[in-house]
């Protein structure tokens, strides 16, 4: 499909996406009841057990944002490392272990994975009002949930009954989770492994609308582009001249923690600048540059930059929640940890 051609019926996102919109609200306005989805989650899992369950996440995730407006952005990237990575078992919270290093000690998680605290500070007032009852792996999904909420303005429902895993390795993190240097044929082979399709691939890229990056992460694009020396010649020239104002060679060092925005225009808000960033080339990440390389992905993002940001968003509500149903332990699976940072 040509980018210039007509989107065919699957791309015409805004009357769908409109709908669903319409559907999310009148869930997410609805008294709190228990509602059975599939693979063993339900909405409103803890309306019995644990009744201000959701309402002592969101209050924790609010304050949290009040002090650091970078918060939502922290913890929608902690819960998709998470979830990448052998499902939405919380293992990326486990702490390393004499013998074994754990997902959160991966180069691609560490320095860069932020909002443990926050996640931390809901369990302890979690195990005070409901003691070993709720999951450290439905406070990602909630933290998340709740982050789109304060950062996009739209709310929705999310299932939990989710249990916490007992295993987290160092090694399994960079197979699974995709690189800021992908390009579209590696995003889609990533996204794909994972029952995800190139509209949801595309619609979750959007997160990068908030948020930071690590100059170390995107260098190589500044100054190493042709092996020794070079700028990625689709980046405009413009913008490269700003990001190395920020981001000097000397940034490139792994252990280097000099942060710029992934969107200087609206940094804190969770919109669809992000697809417009996309179009003109001002995006750090090579893999967000690559959403353009293919007619599919490309018809996308311009849908995408040119429609109602409320249309984006309600869609990438949808898929985050689809996210949040990867592998998970339900029922007698797993645990119900006390510490998110270590099993019992």
């Amino acid at each position: 499909m040509a980018v210039s051609s007509p989107a065919p019926s699957s791309l015409r996102v805004p009357m769908a996406a409109a709908a669903l919109l319409g559907m999310l609200m009148m869930m997410s306005s609805a008294p709190e009841m228990k509602v059975e989805a599939a693979g063993g989650l339900s909405v409103g899992f803890y309306a019995e057990s644990c009744p201000k369950a959701e309402a002592i996440v969101r209050d924790t995730v609010t304050k949290a944002f009040e002090k650091a407006p970078g918060t939502p952005a922290d913890l929608i990237r902690l819960f998709f490392h998470d979830c990448f990575v052998r499902g939405c078992d919380a293992s990326v919270l486990l702490e390393s272990t004499p013998g074994n290093k754990a997902e959160r000690d991966n180069k691609a998680n560490n320095p860069s994975l932020d909002g443990f605290d926050v996640v931390d500070d809901a369990k302890d007032l979690l195990e005070k009002e409901c003691p070993h009852t709720v999951s450290c792996a439905d406070i990602l999904s909630l933290v998340a949930r709740d982050s789109a909420y304060l950062a996009g303005g739209l709310d929705f429902e999310i299932p939990t009954g989710r249990r916490d895993g007992f295993v987290s390795k160092e090694d399994e993190v960079l197979s699974n989770v995709p690189h800021p240097e992908f390009g579209a044929k590696d995003l889609l082979k990533n996204f794909t492994a994972k029952g995800f399709t190139a509209e949801e691939m595309v619609t979750l890229s959007g997160a990068h609308s908030i948020g930071t990056s690590h100059c170390s992460s995107f260098t190589d694009r500044l100054y190493k582009y042709y092996g020794a020396y070079g700028t990625d010649p689709s980046m405009p020239a413009a913008y490269a001249a700003d990001m190395k104002s920020k981001c000097p060679p000397e940034t490139a060092a792994q252990q280097d923690t000099t942060m710029v925005q992934l969107d200087d225009v609206t940094p804190f808000k969770m919109d669809n600048q992000y697809y417009r960033n996309v179009l003109a080339g001002n995006v750090t990440f090579a893999s967000d540059a690559a959403l353009l390389d293919t007619p599919e992905t490309a018809a996308l993002v311009r849908l995408y930059a040119a429609g109602d940001p409320a249309a984006w968003l309600a869609r990438f509500a949808a898929a985050l929640v689809k996210v949040s149903k990867l592998d998970v332990l339900t029922g007698g699976e797993g645990e119900i940890r006390l510490n998110c940072s270590r099993i019992n």
